[in-house]
């Protein structure tokens, strides 16, 4: 089975409030407001997707996920780099375990 490789990274210039916003939506985010009085979670894309975090900025997915990814990136602009990657047998089961 294939799937794809997303490697992706902020831009230089963004400043820290807008990669603040951009991991809370992607990735999702806990959070805390009035000296960790109150707490959230902020829900983000990628926990609505089947996906591997391999390293800060790259994701394995499958093919049926990887437009709404590249869209929500392209939002942000991000650098991107994509490739087809074939799966590991743990890689499919974990992939199709979560969608």
């Amino acid at each position: 089975m294939k799937g794809r490789l997303v490697a992706f990274k902020v831009q230089r210039n963004t400043d820290h409030a807008a990669t603040n916003r951009f991991v809370q939506k992607f990735y999702g985010q806990d959070v805390t407001s009035h000296g960790g009085k109150y707490r959230s979670h902020k829900h983000g894309l990628l926990e609505g997707i089947s996906h591997i975090k391999l390293q800060r900025g790259v994701i394995i997915l499958l093919e049926k996920d990887l437009e709404a990814v590249l869209n929500f990136l392209n939002e942000y602009k991000t650098e991107i780099q994509l490739r087809e990657v074939i799966l590991t047998h743990e890689d499919e089961k974990t992939l199709l375990k979560e969608s």
